[in-house]
């Protein structure tokens, strides 16, 4: 008999396939990192478009995925056969683990939020930039158009509209002290925040300011506006805003920033 195709050969050859089918599962899910990662660096570095580095990391996401599943049945054949690729598969599936844990996270902010970039305090009297220059297709892709519920509502009153439904929790902060002194705390925590400050001016109480991200170095333009408060209570008032340059839903990132500036802005 072929001794290729003998009994006692069997075993041998379903421990190597697993241990085949572990090296690949690491290798797809080593993959899939390096191409993700290679995406927030190329789109970091400006080598190529946010929507290139936004599709790799998918592709990366669906590697690791595969990986991890391979990883399993590697696992399972393994421990059958006795084939010693426990560690192999223990790698693969860590990264398809954590990576599949930070992929699903994305994904679950973004459809649990409002598909808009830009977040205000203040949708009556909406803070305004005048240092930074706001993306001119800012409100060229609102959500809505065609809906009912939006029916003769042009993009901005259409943002409005969805801003006030998603984020209403998000408004102006009163706080008692003076405009000065308020002024001096929001420069002090946007200095503290390590953004890139484009403009502080104490006269029209406004500071402008760039926000950049870690992973794909994405950048987000803030302007901070502080004014007496006029009712009777006094003190000052503070509105905020935050935009995204690029893109077209920002998963939650620009009112996440807005609470936690004036969470802070109240604890100083």
């Amino acid at each position: 008999m072929d001794e290729a195709l003998s009994p006692s050969s069997a075993p041998a050859a379903s421990a190597s396939k697993a241990s085949g089918l572990a090296r690949l599962a690491l290798g797809l899910s080593a993959g899939g990192f390096v191409a993700a990662i290679i995406g927030a660096a190329g789109t970091g570095s400006g080598s190529f478009s946010f929507k290139i580095g936004l599709l790799l990391l998918v592709i990366g996401f669906l590697m690791s995925a595969v990986g991890g599943l391979i990883a399993i049945i590697a696992f399972v054949l393994g421990w059958r056969k006795g084939a010693a690729n426990g560690r192999t598969v223990a790698i693969a599936l860590a990264i398809s683990v954590l990576f599949g844990g930070y992929f699903a996270m994305q994904l679950s902010a973004a459809t649990s939020v409002p598909p808009i970039h830009d977040v205000s305090t203040d949708l009556a009297d909406v803070p305004q930039f005048t240092t930074l220059p706001v993306r001119q297709d800012n409100f060229s892709n609102v959500p809505g158009e065609g809906d009912a519920a939006y029916a003769g509502m042009d993009p901005v009153n259409r943002w409005k509209a969805i801003h006030a439904k998603g984020y209403g929790d998000i408004a102006t902060l009163h706080l008692p002290l003076d405009t000065a002194k308020a002024m001096d705390r929001a420069t002090r925590l946007v200095q503290q925040r390590g953004w890139a400050i484009a403009k502080v001016d104490a006269a029209s109480g406004t500071i402008e300011a760039t926000d950049t991200s870690l992973f794909f170095r994405f950048k987000d333009d803030v302007v901070v506006r502080v004014r007496p408060d006029r009712s009777a209570a006094g003190g000052a008032i503070v509105d905020m805003r935050s935009i995204s340059r690029v893109g077209e839903s920002d998963i939650g990132v620009n009112a996440k920033r807005i609470r936690a500036f004036l969470a802070d802005m109240k604890k100083e």
